[in-house]
């Protein structure tokens, strides 16, 4: 997420539309809301602290896959996901594949935001013609995306998109958004609702603070009675803060609370192809090395009594609600 909803809708009118669209195969029955902690639901105590490191971006270039590889591996990433419209997509979903045991997600992606370093959609031109700007590359922007195309188009590339991952062999294990752009606005997030039960994956959901900002107060609890699973809390509000890599992702674990939290990264490789694509290249190498192989951060994981978990114990409880 990093711009605000184009406009409002309460949770009750999202249900209605969900159901709507969905049909009641959808509903489960005797739905009650969820007043455990998800931690709680996943068989924790009800003080453990879990955290979710997901890195963002995964497939995006060979540096990003390589730090994805080396955080799984060496590190603190937890899960990750996949850019499947990108040139090294083919490369980390192979990578999935073989290592069933990591934890892979599919990142929604319906912008190539780089200056130079562009890539299209996955599903036929010809079905999602507005999400293809006067190049062929998708837009370089959200508010682009919403000027040219439609939830339509973007739930047709969406669902192309995890659909070419679970082809790849991918055991995708849960959906998020690049850029946000399947979340800000209703249209389409009710289409990122749509593919979420379409393929029974959990979704990265705003904590309950940011969605009373965006005046969304009862959507965590109506998406809940659905079986729809997603984390206690997600770092966002507090990136308006985030300056410094180190010091900024010390304060955020130091300050975890009960329950169940995503945090979002985009490691990679400092490299010279990083360099080429992206003026965050530092930023994101610093991130990899965060959670990779700063022996502070794992000392104060360890210390706060963090326990690490991936999506796929979300992915478990949601289909056995919903089975």
């Amino acid at each position: 997420m990093q711009t605000h909803y184009t406009k409002h809708f309460t949770g009750k009118q999202l249900i209605f539309w969900v159901f709507f669209l969905f049909g009641s195969q959808f509903i489960i029955p005797g739905a009650i809301a969820q007043t455990k902690l998800l931690s709680e639901r996943l068989g924790y105590k009800p003080t453990d602290k879990l955290l979710i490191v997901n890195c963002d971006d995964a497939g995006m270039c060979n540096s990003a896959n390589l730090a994805v590889i080396d955080g799984m591996e060496n590190g603190m990433i937890t899960s990750a996901t996949i850019m499947v419209p990108c040139p090294w997509s083919g490369a980390i979903s192979d990578y999935a594949k073989n290592h069933p045991e990591k934890d892979f997600g599919v990142h929604l992606t319906h912008t190539a935001e780089w200056r130079f370093y562009r890539w299209g959609p996955v599903a036929p031109r010809d079905q999602v013609t507005g999400l293809c700007d006067p190049d062929g590359f998708l837009w370089r922007s959200v508010e682009e995306v919403y000027a040219h195309s439609n939830s339509s188009e973007a739930m047709i590339e969406g669902r192309a998109q995890i659909k070419k991952a679970l082809a790849a062999g991918v055991p995708v294990s849960h959906i998020d958004s690049h850029m946000g752009t399947m979340q800000y606005s209703p249209e389409y997030f009710m289409a990122y609702v749509q593919l979420a039960m379409e393929f029974n994956l959990p979704l990265r959901m705003p904590s309950q603070t940011t969605m009373e900002k965006f005046k969304q107060p009862t959507l965590r609890e109506d998406l809940s009675k659905q079986g729809v699973i997603f984390t206690d809390y997600f770092v966002y509000d507090e990136l308006e803060s985030y300056k410094e890599v180190k010091p900024f992702w010390t304060g955020i674990i130091k300050n975890l609370r009960p329950g169940v939290t995503e945090i979002f990264i985009h490691a990679s490789k400092l490299s010279d192809e990083l360099k080429a694509i992206t003026g965050t290249a530092e930023k994101r190498a610093q991130e990899a090395a965060c959670f990779t192989s700063d022996q502070d951060i794992r000392k104060l994981v360890k210390d706060e009594g963090v326990i690490l978990i991936g999506y796929k114990p979300l992915m478990e409880l949601q289909h056995k609600l919903r089975r």
